[in-house]
């Protein structure tokens, strides 16, 4: 499944996303929801620690100016590679 992150992990529950999350699955970070991503975060620990691929939307990362700031666990990707995700996953949820 390909969860998507719009919204700040402060104004929407980060924890009980990655509990329905299962190995295999990925998450694309968009929008604030690029603010998980952080580095040296609370969230990004959550996020680290869960049993999939991570992946933040590039875009969305320069608009906020935190492209210095931003961890590099996390992949950052353009809008090619968000198609190829929701091709990759038949079944998408949004956060």
């Amino acid at each position: 499944m390909l969860f998507t992150l719009s919204r700040s992990p402060t104004q929407c529950d980060l924890p009980a996303l990655l509990r329905l999350a299962a190995p295999g699955d990925d998450l694309l970070l968009l929008q604030d929801g690029v603010l998980a991503g952080l580095a040296g975060s609370a969230h990004l620990e959550l996020l680290l620690n869960a049993p999939i691929s991570l992946y933040a939307l590039q875009n969305d990362l320069e608009a906020r100016g935190l492209v210095g700031h931003f961890s590099h666990s996390i992949t950052v990707v353009g809008y090619n590679h968000f198609v190829e995700l929701t091709e990759k996953h038949r079944s998408q949820m949004a956060w």
